[in-house]
């Protein structure tokens, strides 16, 4: 095929890969293996070669490109204001199928950003493409190396059938292991949003922005006060989850948990709602009737709580807090930092569930009496709170105890 080039076929070796370096070095385009499809890739600091991606793919001058980079280190070297988050990501996944969007330097042309102010940041898992970009020291815009519109290629062959004659080069790495594009994600502001969905999965890259986040677990009896503390942590930027309110929610909403429960013990589901009255005094006063409610709301309600953690966590939120009088039980503590036991003694708790739910005094007793034990909540968390006195002085201690237990980590 006739051309601007004669296209060089580079062999998967040492000459080969230095040879493509030299020649992206020299402004001129290469395709290079990744361990998604093949990119068309040039010098990403030199506006001529980025010019030539664009015409010779048929690209719109507005659709911006993408850099590939040899490692997470380079992201403060063309990216500013970079999240934790970004950094989280890059440790998790790269190299591999991610693009990670962030607001850039100035360092990185114009043509490249498409007029924009970001720019997106992937780092290749191919040995080959790794080492040509360490070789070149320069980061490599890179496309897929297809015209706009076509198939993205899997193997050389397809490339040369596209550009042969039309590019510099091209390393011939075999055929490319996943064959689908990577996941872009816009981490330029918060809320963070996925631009393509990829060869990554969403629901991957939410559980690890999850995974850096700080959790913090706030446990205790009915009545003790754990909601005080709860609202304390949410004035520090936290996102409360109160598990007894997505458990109430799951009751109510006439899904898959309330179905179990009705099959569980039957008769205290009706219209689709749970008899709470009814499910407690079924339970409350029978040990292993309770056990075999919670093994079901356990697995419902940690499902619920993930889920709001993604949300979280894509909105750019670091700290996270949740209230569960079964932290330990239902497996939550183990993804807390820290975890803090509020307690109180059995009157005080009577007295504040009384006032707070309009119930009697022997149904408040009974709730209480069906919990676990101040022991049990101080012998399985980090620390403990006493909630006996007054709110004001529960408070301080409270936000003496974060200050700390944040500072310490």
């Amino acid at each position: 095929m006739g051309g601007k080039y004669a296209t060089e076929r580079l062999r998967a070796d040492t000459a080969g890969i230095a040879r493509a370096a030299q020649l992206l070095c020299e402004g001129k385009l290469v395709a290079l293996p990744t361990e998604t499809v093949y990119g068309l890739a040039g010098n990403g600091l030199d506006e001529s070669a980025v010019r030539e991606i664009y015409e010779v793919k048929g690209r719109p001058a507005i659709k911006p490109l993408s850099l590939m980079v040899h490692g997470a280190r380079q992201m403060d070297e063309y990216c500013e204001d970079v999240p934790q988050g970004a950094k989280l990501l890059a440790a998790s996944f790269w190299p591999g199928p991610l693009t990670i969007v962030l607001k850039s330097r100035a360092c990185v042309p114009d043509i490249v950003r498409a007029g924009g102010s970001t720019v997106g940041l992937r780092c290749p898992d191919h040995l080959m493409t790794l080492e040509a970009l360490r070789l070149a020291g320069v980061p490599f815009a890179a496309p897929s190396a297809n015209p706009s519109g076509a198939p993205s290629p899997k193997t050389a062959r397809a490339v040369l059938d596209y550009f042969d004659g039309r590019i510099a080069g091209v390393i011939d790495g075999g055929e490319c292991g996943i064959g689908t594009e990577s996941t872009i994600i816009d981490m330029s502001a918060a809320p963070y949003r996925i631009l393509r969905r990829g060869a990554l999965p969403e629901e991957e890259i939410a559980d690890a922005l999850c995974g850096g986040m700080t959790l913090v677990g706030i446990t205790g009896g009915t009545g003790c006060g754990k909601t005080t503390a709860l609202r304390e942590l949410e004035r520090m930027g936290a996102l409360i989850i109160d598990c007894d309110e997505v458990y109430h929610e799951l009751l109510s909403g006439g899904g898959a948990m309330t179905d179990e429960i009705g099959e569980r013990f039957p008769g205290v589901v009706s219209g689709g709602r749970v008899d709470r009255k009814a499910l407690g005094e079924r339970v409350f006063a029978d040990a292993a009737a309770l056990a075999e409610l919670n093994s079901v709301t356990h697995r419902h309600i940690g499902a619920a709580v993930q889920e709001l953690l993604h949300g979280w966590a894509m909105k750019g939120g670091t700290l996270a807090a949740f209230d569960a009088i079964e932290l330990v039980g239902s497996g939550l503590a183990a993804k807390c930092r820290f975890t803090v036991a509020v307690t109180a003694d059995t009157q005080t708790r009577v007295r504040r569930i009384m006032e707070r739910d309009g119930i009697d005094r022997e149904y408040a007793l009974l709730r209480v009496k069906a919990q676990r034990d101040n022991a049990y909540f101080e012998e399985n968390c980090t620390y403990t709170l006493k909630n006996d006195g007054n709110k004001e002085d529960f408070i301080k201690s409270f936000d003496s105890l974060m200050e700390e237990a944040l500072k310490n980590g």
